[in-house]
């Protein structure tokens, strides 16, 4: 293995911003007169379905019979709602990067390493995130982004970082890929990469088998040695 890109994930690996989209939804949901309120032991679940908008349908295919649900064409207005009040939360400041993003991020840039991200989340909301932590627009920081308004299916399928792959033109054994998610890691295990694994306030409790290295955070006494030796050969 030549290791020549970093696959990022978005939500929970480079920031914690779940219990930023559990608020938006919260509120969204309010605004539109739904009775919904995801707790964040229902949101632990919701999180196992992939996309924001499957994960609104998952949820109301449980409801008793006689509730209220909604169309597909509801369901991606509310979303679309959602999609922006996230993005203000975002813009006032509520977000920062996990501990060691920026700096693997800046260090894998200088020794020339390509950076990519493949997310289930929508291109807004990963525009929203790097205007906050890096005041730049997304392409600016991940020259290669693949997200989740782009491909058919979700994570756990594999389709999102073969997208990444072919956008980046490497095969699978020349890059490494970053998750904090059973669904992200089965995701990119199924697209052939190595992936590390940063467990995030809501993926603590998962098994993450097959990972390639489960550490805390990305802080640079965590790198696996491949990362070392490719970042730090100075």
């Amino acid at each position: 293995m030549t290791l020549q890109a970093l696959i990022f994930d978005v939500d929970g690996t480079l920031a914690e911003t779940e219990e930023l989209h559990r608020q938006a939804f919260n509120e969204t949901f309010a605004e539109w007169g739904l009775d919904w309120s995801w707790s964040r032991d229902d949101y632990r679940v919701l999180l196992k379905t992939g996309g924001g908008k499957e994960r609104i349908a998952a949820f109301q295919a449980t409801l008793p019979e006689g509730a209220r649900r909604l169309s597909g064409d509801e369901i991606k207005a509310l979303h679309k709602d959602k999609t922006t009040r996230y993005g203000a939360l975002i813009a006032h400041g509520h977000l920062e990067l996990r501990p060691g993003v920026a700096d693997l991020i800046e260090k894998a840039r200088e020794a020339g390493l390509k950076l990519a991200l493949a997310t289930t989340t929508s291109r807004p909301n990963v525009e929203a995130l790097t205007r906050a932590c890096w005041g730049k627009a997304a392409a600016d920081v991940f020259p290669v982004i693949a997200s989740g308004d782009e491909v058919a299916h979700k994570k756990p399928d594999p389709e999102i970082y073969n997208l990444a792959l072919k956008r980046l033109g490497l095969p699978p054994k020349d890059c490494m890929a970053f998750e904090d998610s059973r669904i992200g890691l089965h995701s990119a295990m199924g697209a052939g990469l190595p992936v590390v694994v940063t467990p995030s306030l809501y993926t603590d409790e998962e098994e993450h088998m097959g990972a390639a290295h489960r550490i805390p955070d990305l802080s640079r006494q965590n790198w696996p040695l491949m990362l070392v030796a490719r970042l730090c050969s100075d």
